[in-house]
């Protein structure tokens, strides 16, 4: 955790819980000079009657503060669709984590569904903890494939439990036969932290069978375990996807709130909080993107935020995919060849971030050897400016950003194709607060622009990554967090100019909590509001659109929504 005046009272807070007694309101305004969030809390910090509506259209009455139990954390992201095709259930692993050791297992692929060409396979968590802990980071590999990041919600007293679901077909390669496996929930349990984060994690395969098939999935995936990769000679296409997480409870975990070495700030980076993720081969940058910001369950020094409707990929950490087709030629030599992550902007010699990366590669059948050439390497210089305003309230804005662009062709057995790459990121972000840190304030925007053209069809993605929240610790201790975040991306896929598909997503969290901090739990009269809205448009989406709005108050279920 950050170790600053508001962020280190989150320590004391202990992560979890207790009996609570009568509420007090929330109090000071929020990052926009607001007193609530529309449709949840009023200008006292009492839910509005708006904000309960469930999908009974029967009210759910909150509790005028947190207890000691609440609603179990849910998202308001869709389930994953499901083919109506024989299935098979394989549980990939079972464990209590109670410290850092790894669980340790095998798998078989299931006998009854088919060998490899499955319509779909979904990947769940079931987890259950209680007590008081942390909230913890998780990975799963399969092969030595990472296939599964997450993070785990923090507990009530009572227990809760959780699940979430992935849909990972994509890794049919790995999951063709026998692998091992392992998972890590680093936990630390004792006489304060007492939750052991119980989980089980299951495989369910749906056979390609009827009219339903089997769709195009990478044939090899390669663990990036080390920087040397030697490729297929026939390889065709080259996608790296890259699990970018910071975390490891330093200042990397909170890295867009950093400042230069001369701000009086408790977290510091020499260059400020720009942060941008790189891959490169053979020493040459081939792509760059924007991290997203993720916020985990204890997040701002509030997890009353979180814990019901944790932020946007909280609980399903979604990689970074680059598309590096044109290095393609590069290596098909058959020699072996470095392909690195590494994140521009962390202190020389800092640890905080963790970068796995699968090479996703497919293949030309018809061809031994796939030759072609890369034809264009362009990047902009990368632009990094942080200025420090000090005052009674310090400001640090930040603005920078980097593009690139790379091409190459490759003669394959269906003539000769071109592939260009075109990646452009930009971030400004305003950091405000006040000696002591008393108040802590980031408006912030990370964009990430991509164009691939492959052949004749050209994909244009615009992904945009919003924070605007407020810390602050007022009269008696009472300290408030006001955060609303989003995750947007609008695709469009073309062919001679004209659209052949488009995809959005609209992911929104909004929370208003607060706390009295430095007292004993059943002083800390504890009250929160949230609200997270999840939509989706596209041909891949059943019915074209999805669209559901999850709100919270004092830790119980308000409102469940969903239209179209």
């Amino acid at each position: 955790m950050r170790r600053h005046r508001i962020m280190g009272l989150l320590g004391a807070l202990a992560l979890a819980a207790g009996t609570l007694a009568a509420a007090g309101p929330a109090g000071a305004a929020g990052p926009s000079g607001a007193t609530g969030i529309p449709g949840l809390l009023d200008a006292t910090g009492r839910p509005t009657a708006a904000a309960v509506t469930t999908e009974s259209g029967k009210p759910d009455t909150p509790p005028a503060e947190f207890g000691t139990d609440w609603h179990d954390p849910l998202t308001a992201a869709p389930p994953i669709a499901r083919p109506a095709t024989r299935s098979c259930e394989v549980t990939l692993a079972e464990a209590q984590f109670r410290d850092y050791t790894p669980y340790q297992g095998s798998y078989t692929p299931p006998a009854g569904c088919g060998t490899g060409g499955w319509a779909k396979v979904v990947l769940r968590l079931e987890g259950k903890v209680k007590g008081r802990q942390y909230d913890r980071l998780g990975h799963l590999s399969v092969g030595g494939v990472q296939i599964f990041h997450t993070s785990t919600p923090e507990p009530s007293p009572d227990g809760i439990t959780w699940s979430v679901e992935k849909d990972v077909t994509h890794y049919r390669d790995t999951l063709s036969r026998p692998q091992p496996v392992e998972m890590l929930i680093g936990n630390v349990v004792n006489d304060t932290y007492t939750g052991v984060i119980d989980v089980k994690v299951t495989l369910t395969f749906y056979a390609a069978e009827g009219r339903t098939g089997a769709p195009e999935t990478p044939d090899r995936v390669l663990p990036l375990t080390t920087p040397a990769v030697t490729t297929p000679r026939n390889t065709e296409r080259l996608l790296a996807e890259v699990y970018a997480t910071g975390s490891g409870g330093g200042c990397e975990e909170y890295w867009y709130m950093t400042t230069p070495d001369a701000a009086p700030y408790s977290c510091k980076a020499a260059d400020g909080p720009y942060r941008e993720v790189r891959i490169s081969v053979d020493g040459q940058l081939a792509g760059l993107a924007a991290p997203f910001p993720t916020v985990w369950t204890g997040g701002w020094s509030n997890p009353f935020l979180w814990y019901v409707t944790p932020g946007p990929r909280a609980f399903d950490v979604r990689p970074i995919v680059y598309d590096l087709t044109p290095y393609a030629a590069l290596l098909n030599d058959g020699r072996p060849h470095r392909i690195e992550v590494s994140v521009a902007g962390v202190p020389a010699g800092q640890s905080g971030w963790n970068t796995p990366a699968n090479p996703l590669l497919w293949q030309d059948d018809a061809r031994e050897v796939v030759t072609g050439a890369l034809t264009r390497h362009e990047e902009s210089e990368p632009a990094n400016s942080s200025r420090w305003t000090p005052g009674a309230e310090h400001r640090l804005d930040t603005e920078g950003g980097h593009r690139l662009t790379v091409a190459g062709h490759l003669d394959t057995s269906h003539g000769r194709v071109a592939t260009t790459i075109t990646r452009a990121v930009h971030h400004t972000s305003v950091h405000r607060w006040t000696d002591g840190e008393n108040l802590d304030a980031l408006t912030g925007t990370w964009t990430d622009e991509e164009t691939a053209t492959r052949g004749g069809t050209t994909t244009r993605t615009q992904r945009t990554y919003t924070m605007d929240g407020e810390t602050t610790l007022g009269a008696g201790d009472r300290l408030r967090t006001v955060l609303s975040l989003g995750d947007r991306a609008d695709t469009v896929t073309l062919r001679g100019g004209h659209p052949l598909d488009r995809s959005r997503l609209d992911d929104r969290y909004s929370g208003d909590a607060a706390y009295t901090a430095n007292v004993p739990r059943d002083q800390r009269h504890a009250v929160g509001t949230t609200s997270a809205r999840y939509r989706l448009y596209g041909s891949d989406v059943p019915g074209g659109c999805y669209d559901r709005t999850v709100g919270t108050a004092q830790g119980t279920l308000t409102v469940d929504r969903r239209r179209c």
